[in-house]
């Protein structure tokens, strides 16, 4: 199978085998007016099988949700057919309007227009919890 380079855009690459339609959901690729490309179980060295999504424009992505759903994804910009940027990616510290607060009692449950924010509480469990009740995240 073909797929052709791109000239301008980004490759979001080192993605989970299966984890491509999810990360294309949460950053809403669908609403973007160019060619988006989803790769799905491509041959990798490192990971035995992966996900790649290409996307025919350089364009703002939330790299916080990338971070969240899998640190070891990386971000290429290419501009002119040339790699010009390689991003790497961490657990972010902080989350905004990525995960909901599960508390029936939480403010955030009861007043709307308030930012549902989560923030990083254990590195080594990837644990977030509600910034204004503390209840941990559902992963």
């Amino acid at each position: 199978m073909n797929i052709d380079s791109i000239k301008n855009g980004l490759v979001i690459d080192h993605i989970r085998s299966g984890g491509a339609m999810r990360i294309y959901d949460l950053l809403g690729l669908g609403s973007l007016d160019c060619t988006v490309a989803i790769i799905k179980n491509a041959q990798s060295a490192k990971l035995g099988r992966k996900d790649i999504i290409k996307i025919d424009s350089v364009t703002d992505i939330d790299l916080d949700v990338l971070g969240y759903v899998d640190p070891g994804i990386t971000v290429n910009v290419i501009r002119g057919g040339e790699l010009v940027e390689k991003k790497n990616l961490t657990l972010p510290e902080r989350l905004e309007n990525v995960l909901k607060c599960r508390n029936p009692r939480c403010i955030t449950s009861v007043e709307p227009g308030i930012k549902q924010v989560f923030f990083l509480s254990d590195r080594e469990s990837k644990t977030y919890r509600c910034l204004y009740c503390e209840a941990k995240a559902e992963r």
